[in-house]
């Protein structure tokens, strides 16, 4: 079944209509992939509320998904209700979707927030010592500066420490150990200086250090927060119960409980739940959510019936062949959740700089200790060149490299309609060297129109009251298409599901629907009154704006170009030579474009998938990287990097070159802390550098490296 295209009301920002319901608990949840604006939010929203039992609603566009609040009513009379409000629903588990609250982001920034108020009252505190304050006030300011700080610290440092700590226990280090110990020895030596009267204490320098790693982290996972499990988003699809035939009669059961070769019945506009043989004469089903394909489609007795397709038609009957993990939707989340796995373990460039980075800190730390302590034979005053070289050492601009350029070019994307929801996306983007599209939904918009250039004026009010009497996806494009045309008023409205619908005027049949239903020779979809000619009503795809353009760009960006549909070859063949794509295969399944995407990144290829159905979800998974449009499924939108949320695909090849200067800035923000060292680390080694200068060299650095990665937003 067709879903709408985005409208320019839709480009909402992440979560931008998120309102959290404390005093609600939705106990139903429901996919809408149909919707697409402010108008359909409020639509919804009545219809629901407008329900007897129905004492809370919340329509999510971004996720496409409403939240609902429902006591004594089923979920089939609520999806009835949307159906008639003209919005296609399908069930969603909550169970399975589980808390989606971002609460690492929201403990980050309050972390954040004390280091910052702690370390501005300190600094204060920091300016009269500095100012000359001596004997019982300087240690009066040390000892109120040591109370906010340790604290402060000891909470706001604790991503760092647990971090640390993990990668001790497993006997390896990461960038949190030098980190860590820079800030737990600051803190800990002010405080041994502020108890024995000591005139220099560092707690502003612990903070500030604490302070500027928080951003980083913060930024970094700001770039993750909008990233969720697609697997779970198909596992939510699922549907939980069936009617299995008993005796004669339905009688609903979890699906759980199904076994192979029991008797199923499918009710009219309900999703398949497992794979089967078809045992009724005849059906009509939607599989665009599994193969992309625009059409609905015929089966007959014996035919293969998959989970995850809608019963169009009239009810019918399915003897069950797969059931449990081996069912279509199982097997298609298992390689979803495959692929999320094996993308996950790609490290991004600070990871990977850490590892050389972070022993070689405390191998220099420890050597200046050990060569003072040797030279000097001060215990504190080798412990403190010690604490500064691991200050001014301390990967804070390293830290903040990535994320703030990343921060920057996911700000500058978002301008130009792109969300960036994987901390990684952006380097893999960098990489990537050839692209592959679906068709339907992706380069075609995934709203299906009609050619009415057949049919006749004066036929047009009849072909619109049969159409708008069906909830057939083929009658709704009519209807759309006839919207400024006035209906007449049709007896003995019937469809007889598979066919078509009929009406009679004054004595005459009317009937919209297949070639054979209403005594035509065309195959496809017409319209005939009475005993006259019959008239043929096209279906036809328009391509998505801007794609001539996007492909023109990506290839000026040396990138091959591929494509990849579940579709016809007569539908595929005519558009690949119109968009002057070379190589298209047709009659791609979810599996083998999966296998597809492993084969050409076995073969050295870097891949973007560019896709939005149920049979995208696994390849976007898969491959290198992935952007999918935000008409898209809800399953497929999770698993892609990059959400396209305006309906144009003109400013796609932007993307790239913001992906690859992204990581052009992050290598030059290394530089930069790199040259840094080479300047600061002789100066500390040498005895020239208090932890307290140490900490304003580091914040020097640190600033210079946010201010490199805003040049990411010149890129055009």
């Amino acid at each position: 079944m067709s879903t709408m295209s985005a409208c320019p009301a839709c480009v909402a920002g992440p979560n931008s209509d998120k309102v959290e319901a404390y005093s609600h608990k939705p106990n139903v949840h429901l996919s809408l992939p149909t919707i697409h604006c402010a108008g359909c939010i409020g639509a919804v929203e009545r219809a629901l509320m407008a329900m007897p039992g129905v004492s809370y609603a919340r329509v999510n566009l971004s996720l496409k998904r409403v939240a609902i609040e429902a006591r004594g009513v089923s979920v089939d009379a609520i999806v009835r209700a949307l159906d008639g409000a003209g919005y296609e629903a399908h069930p969603l588990d909550a169970s399975v979707l589980g808390d989606v609250e971002n609460k690492e982001e929201r403990a980050l920034l309050i972390r954040l927030s004390v280091a910052g108020f702690a370390m501005m009252n300190v600094m204060l505190l920091s300016v009269a010592i500095w100012s000359g304050a001596d004997g019982a006030t300087r240690d009066l300011f040390h000892l109120i500066s040591a109370a906010i700080s340790l604290p402060a610290v000891l909470y706001a440092g604790q991503p760092f420490f647990r971090s640390a700590q993990r990668a001790l226990v497993r006997g390896t280090m990461n960038m949190d150990v030098p980190i860590s110990l820079a800030i737990l020895l600051a803190s800990a030596m002010s405080l041994y200086e502020t108890l024995n009267g000591g005139r220099h204490a560092y707690f502003d320098a612990a903070l500030s250090l604490t302070f500027f790693l928080l951003v980083g982290r913060y930024l970094d996972q700001r770039t993750r927060s909008a990233a969720r499990s697609a697997a779970k988003e198909l596992s939510a699809l699922e549907v939980r119960t069936a009617q299995k035939m008993l005796n004669g009669k339905a009688v609903e059961i979890s699906v759980d409980d199904l076994s192979i070769g029991d008797l199923v019945l499918i009710p009219t506009g309900v999703r398949v739940p497992v794979d089967g043989q078809l045992m009724t004469a005849r059906a009509t089903t939607d599989r665009s959510f599994l193969t992309g394909e625009t059409a609905s489609v015929e089966l007959a007795q014996g035919a293969a019936v998959q989970a995850g397709e809608i019963n169009l038609g009239a009810p019918f009957q399915i003897t069950a062949t797969a059931v449990g993990e081996d069912t279509t939707l199982r097997r298609l989340s298992a390689l979803v959740e495959t692929a999320e796995s094996s993308r996950n373990r790609y490290t991004n460039l600070a990871d990977r700089a850490a590892r050389i980075y972070a022993p070689a800190v405390h191998l220099l730390a420890f050597a200046a200790f050990a060569v003072w302590y040797w030279i000097s034979g001060d215990l504190r005053l080798s412990i403190n060149i010690a604490v500064a070289v691991l200050i001014i050492t301390c990967p804070c601009a390293l830290g903040l490299a990535v994320p703030a350029v990343a921060t920057a070019a996911i700000g500058k994307l978002y301008e130009k309609g792109f969300l960036v929801k994987s901390g990684t996306a952006l380097e893999r983007f960098a990489e990537v060297d050839r692209v592959v599209f679906d068709k339907t939904g992706t380069l075609t918009l995934p709203e299906t129109s009609v050619s009415l250039d057949l049919l006749p004026s004066n036929e047009k009010p009849y072909v619109l009251a049969l159409a708008q009497a069906s909830a057939h996806p083929t009658s709704r494009a009519i209807a759309r298409a006839l919207r400024d045309v006035t209906p007449v008023a049709l007896q003995n409205l019937q469809e007889m599901p598979g066919y078509g619908v009929q009406g009679e005027f004054d004595g005459s049949v009317v009937r919209l629907g297949r070639g054979a239903f209403i005594g035509a020779e065309f195959t496809g979809t017409g319209f005939r009154f009475g005993d006259s000619a019959a008239h043929e009503i096209p279906m036809v795809e328009t391509i998505r704006p801007g794609v001539e353009t996007a492909l023109e760009g990506l290839s000026a960006l040396g990138l091959d170009i591929m494509m990849l549909s579940g579709d016809r070859s007569a539908a595929v063949a005519p558009l690949a030579k119109r968009l002057g794509i070379t190589s298209a295969l047709p009659g791609v399944t979810a599996e083998e474009k999966h296998a597809a995407m492993q084969e050409m990144e076995h073969d050295g290829h870097h891949v973007l998938m560019v896709g939005d159905g149920l049979n995208d979800t696994a390849s976007l998974a898969a491959a290198h990287a992935s952007l999918a449009p935000s008409s898209a499924l809800d399953a497929s939108r999770n698993a892609a990097d990059i959400i396209c949320l305006r309906e144009s695909f003109a400013d796609l090849p932007l993307v790239l070159k913001i992906a690859r200067a992204a990581t052009r800035l992050s290598k030059q923000n290394f530089a930069i802390a790199a040259c840094y060292n080479l300047i600061a680390v002789p100066v500390a080694l040498l005895g020239f550098a208090t932890p307290l200068i140490a900490a304003i060299a580091m914040s020097a650095s640190s600033i210079t490296v946010l201010l490199n990665a805003l040049r990411v937003g010149r890129v055009s």
